[in-house]
């Protein structure tokens, strides 16, 4: 199959596939403190995490335009693969859509197949949509079969996080400044997870990471299926060795197909903010 697949930054793919030439991330931009940020390989996320933490209010994302999206569909490829944040955290998705409605009105002859896949989630849960994608397309899968198996992909998938600090959650108004008090001085990391229609949810609660890490251990057994036959993706901002020690948790209790540990770009790195671990299955 002649194929790309187009993602937008928040998927933080390993290094090694954002070198294949099938792969393109298409970049989000950052507003910090009056100075823009463009979340691609140019990006000094260390850098950028040193200015979030420095700057009192939250950073302010903006999606790639449809024109972003539109400037890599021509080429040979005839079937083109968009992987993109949930749309209630992100106007991605529905600009990845105008893009292919807009291309398809200019190009009313084209013989392209544009599928754009809603994540319903954010960073490692995209990195594992994107991989389903690739592995469906090389093992010749037409069209339409892959369109249908990653949509029934994401419906069995779940991504959970950990947060560290609350300070980005205290910034941008979703914590006020008495609940974020609260929580610092009673150490209480937040366990949260994705629902299906890509919402954010609170499932529990850890007096401390490391308890908290646990507790999210046990909920991937707690509501995971079939884990021998899935891929876990953990997604770490400046904490590979916790993210490492993690990994080796979850592999005491179950046995997965393969578990990849990636580093968050800037738009997960807004998200998750220092020490945050984002987990998908």
């Amino acid at each position: 199959m002649n194929y790309k697949i187009l993602v937008d930054s928040c998927c933080d793919l390993p290094e090694e596939y954002r070198k294949q030439p099938h792969f393109i991330v298409v970049p989000l931009t950052i507003d910090l403190g009056g100075k823009t940020y463009v979340d691609d390989e140019n990006l000094d996320v260390s850098e950028y995490l040193r200015k979030m933490k420095e700057t009192p209010k939250a950073p302010q994302t903006a999606c790639p335009s449809p024109e972003d999206y539109m400037k890599h569909f021509d080429g040979d490829e005839e079937n083109i693969f968009i992987v993109t944040l949930s749309d209630q955290l992100s106007g991605s998705y529905n600009s990845a859509v105008l893009a292919k409605n807009l291309y398809n009105d200019e190009n009313p002859n084209n013989n392209k197949h544009i599928t754009i896949f809603n994540s319903f989630s954010a960073s490692s849960a995209e990195v594992l949509i994107a991989l389903k994608v690739e592995a469906l397309a090389k093992a010749g899968e037409s069209t339409e079969s892959i369109d249908k198996k990653v949509n029934e992909y994401i419906d069995g998938m779940n991504t959970y996080f950990v947060l560290e600090s609350l300070d980005n959650l205290r910034k941008n108004g979703r914590l006020n400044n008495v609940q974020a008090l609260i929580a610092n001085v009673l150490n209480i990391k937040p366990i949260m997870g994705a629902n299906k229609d890509g919402t954010i949810k609170k499932l529990d609660q850890g007096r401390g990471i490391k308890k908290a890490l646990n507790r999210m251990a046990e909920i991937i057994g707690e509501e995971g299926q079939q884990l021998s036959e899935k891929i876990c993706v953990i997604a770490q901002c400046n904490c590979p060795e916790r993210a490492k020690e993690f990994k080796e948790e979850i592999l005491k209790r179950y046995s997965f197909k393969d578990v990849i540990i990636v580093s968050t770009a800037g738009i997960s790195t807004t998200y998750a903010y220092d020490g945050g671990i984002v987990v998908a299955v």
